[in-house]
């Protein structure tokens, strides 16, 4: 009975609990995922902010199409102010974000801190033989790839 109570006792002592290797092992992973997780997750943000301000652009998208076609394909006279293309303060912009210009329909708009401080272009281009308008987006600011800017 007594070799019974001392196996008992031995069972517990060794059960108490985790070793430091053990947990160095899981804050290691934990360490691990978080730096990939945390730049992924700050790229995803910004990337849904750009998203915002290219549907707020929808409406200057729309009527620089109109002017190309009511130009017979011609970008050169659709800039800001010009009919249909609306003056730039017409504009409803999202927060942080800055329309910039509309130069012979090439866009220019400003993100503001939490969009990186980006300065993006968004140029049409035009489909040989077809009424349709592709739109390119990009920006020379350093650190203000796709990845960050995103693209529709």
């Amino acid at each position: 009975m007594q070799r019974v109570q001392q196996l008992k006792k031995l069972g517990r002592r060794v059960q108490k609990g985790f070793t430091l290797i053990e947990l160095m092992i899981v804050v290691a992973i934990i360490g691990i995922l978080a730096a990939i997780a945390i730049p992924q997750y700050q790229d995803y943000v910004t990337r849904s902010r750009w998203a915002s301000v290219y549907s707020g652009l929808a409406s200057v998208k729309t009527a620089i199409g109109m002017c190309t076609q009511e130009n017979a394909g011609a970008l050169a006279n659709c800039d800001a102010g010009t009919a249909p293309v609306p003056a730039i303060a017409d504009v409803n912009m999202p927060a942080n974000a800055v329309l910039t210009s509309i130069t012979d329909g090439v866009i220019t708009v400003t993100g503001g801190a939490p969009l990186g401080g980006c300065v993006v272009t968004v140029t049409p281009g035009l489909v040989a033989g077809q009424s349709a308008i592709t739109w390119a987006i990009a920006s020379a600011t350093a650190g203000c790839g796709r990845a960050v800017i995103g693209g529709v």
